[in-house]
């Protein structure tokens, strides 16, 4: 028996499925990773793999990234947590508020689940409504209010999960993504609404873009609704431009939550938004928002590392030129040995799609072929490429996929798709 295999019949004696987050399982057993260097992971019986799961998203800058390691490291030496404010903590805020465009003020906390938790808190404290308006597929964390139709298909307003009470999602409705006219149905009909929490960038379905004109027609219908219209860029803050989608859109959402790339590497979230909306938050306003490890130095001095990398030395246009580059080798590979599918991507996170030769909400997602995925995903591993294990995750290229790597993963998306019309 191989090391990960035993790791793992001894992790599903002691946590459920054996793992600490369900998409990490897949049959026969999940891969225990030793170490990350760069684009590579290694597993614990020695095998390396070409990462593009990439942690789902934080390693924009790769695994053990030595600027980022350093200034871990450095704050490491000085302690952990303080209960108290912190510099690295206030610098990252500056950074933040100064990079995103709806961020006037800002509030860490632990993650992104915890960040849109609060975000909807305080958009139900400004506006004194209750309800909530979400993207079929849409995914804000695993708290009770946004557990419905989160890539689960359940039905409206019923919880996707189980143990969530159905007064808990009461007030939650969702709306087709890409779908203007479901949109501005839902805010006519409800004179409930506090806000609309989106991914401007779908996620949880894999990478669905939003068709010109979306956004900013979201934007006018709950302008005019006064709705508060919350982008949950979590995954797309700091990854798609240093201003995340709403910069690359020229959209400006009242309220924003960040978190995956924001700690570098270390666990960490945000909710940024207009002044007037933020000051509702505790100590200065009634909004309770609080948590021990919010603000954590060493997350902070991380993420700022990573950010401060980022935007130096063209980082983000040579990044998306390697995604750009490897994108059209795949759809190339599709097209010349007529595979039915296609590849979505925005800057550098995509996904392949088997079947729908367009997909463009939560609904086209579902109906892509997962066992075409599955074939894909255990043909990639013995290739020596990491993927995601779930056909509906992303994946995400990072600044230390260098030309090797890319020609490397080039050929191995190549070799599957010749196999499939073999």
């Amino acid at each position: 028996m191989d090391r990960s295999a035993e790791l793992y019949r001894r992790s599903s004696e002691v946590t459920p499925g054996g793992v600490s987050s369900p998409v990490r399982r897949f049959e026969p057993n999940p891969l225990f990773i030793a170490e990350g260097k760069g684009c590579r992971v290694k597993d614990v019986d020695g095998n390396e793999y070409i990462d593009l799961c990439m942690a789902y998203g934080p390693l924009i800058s790769g695994h053990a990234n030595p600027e980022i390691m350093a200034a871990a490291q450095e704050q490491l030496s000085k302690g952990t947590v303080y209960g108290a404010p912190s510099e690295p903590e206030l610098a990252l805020l500056e950074k933040i508020s100064s990079s995103i465009p709806s961020a006037q003020m800002v509030r860490l906390s632990c993650s992104g689940t915890e960040a849109t938790m609060h975000a909807i808190r305080t958009a139900r404290a400004f506006t004194g409504r209750n309800g909530i308006v979400k993207m079929n597929g849409g995914f804000h964390g695993a708290h009770d209010a946004v557990l419905v139709k989160a890539g689960s298909g359940s039905t409206e307003g019923t919880p996707s999960s189980a143990g969530v009470p159905q007064g808990a999602t009461q007030y939650t409705r969702t709306v087709e993504y890409n779908d203007i006219s479901a949109m501005s149905d839902v805010l006519e009909r409800n004179d409930d609404i506090a806000c609309v929490i989106m991914e401007p960038v779908l996620g949880n379905v894999g990478v669905v873009p939003p068709e010109k004109g979306y956004l900013e027609e979201v934007r006018r219908v709950t302008s005019e609704n006064d709705v508060v219209l919350i982008f949950d860029e979590v995954i797309t803050g700091f990854r798609v431009s240093e201003g995340g989608a709403q910069k690359r859109y020229g959209v400006t959402p009242d309220m924003t939550t960040m978190g995956k790339i924001i700690g570098g590497g270390f666990a960490a979230g945000a909710f940024a938004g207009r002044k007037e909306i933020m000051e509702l938050v505790a100590p200065q306003g009634p909004a309770y928002v609080a948590g021990t490890f919010a603000g954590n130095p060493v997350s902070a001095a991380a993420g700022l590392a990573q950010l401060r990398y980022l935007c130096r030395n063209d980082n983000y246009a040579k990044l998306e030129r390697s995604s750009d580059r490897l994108v059209g080798a795949i759809r190339d590979a599709l097209i010349d040995n007529k595979i039915a599918g296609c590849v979505n991507s925005v800057g550098s996170m995509f996904s392949v799609y088997f079947g729908p030769e367009q997909v463009r909400n939560g609904t086209d997602a579902q109906k892509a072929d997962r066992e075409m995925f599955g074939r894909m995903f255990r043909y990639m591993l013995e290739h020596g490429v990491y993927l995601a294990p779930s056909a509906l995750e992303d994946c995400f290229m990072s600044t230390a996929h260098d030309d090797e790597a890319v020609s490397a993963l080039e050929e191995a998306f190549s070799g599957f798709v010749s196999t499939v019309r073999a």
